[in-house]
């Protein structure tokens, strides 16, 4: 069964897309951890980041470079924090997060946003790409 991941790669859901390229594409996680909260996906679905051919997780982690880039300029934050966990979908994507504190960084306080404020991050973090 495809992952949410690989239906919106599909475009048989919708999301606030900020860049996509030959292996990957990045968008605003649904649930916000601080806005800017962004997904860098592998555009091939694999379960473990590990399973990437070579030329697929340079491809990501220069994406997530980029990204993160974009999102400290856009943001004002302090810090990028990344982590991989896959628990949730099963599917390769790299979480970029936007803090000004470790507090920040709490996954616990996961929240949608609303749609003016995601469109809002989104414009920003794309005028820094």
């Amino acid at each position: 069964m495809a992952s949410v991941f690989t239906k919106i790669l599909n475009n048989e859901l919708p999301s606030y897309k900020l860049y996509e390229d030959e292996y990957t594409i990045a968008i605003l996680a649904l649930n916000q951890i601080q806005l800017g909260h962004t997904l860098v996906i592998s555009k091939r679905e694999e379960n473990h980041f590990f399973d990437l051919t070579e030329v697929e997780s340079n491809a990501l982690m220069n994406t997530s470079k980029k990204l993160a880039k974009a999102i400290k300029s856009a943001t004002g934050c302090n810090r990028v924090c990344t982590f991989f966990q896959g628990f949730e979908v099963q599917h390769v994507h790299h979480h970029l997060i936007p803090t000004m504190t470790a507090k920040d960084f709490n996954l616990a306080v996961q929240t949608p946003r609303s749609d003016e404020d995601m469109r809002f991050i989104q414009n920003k973090i794309k005028s820094y790409l």
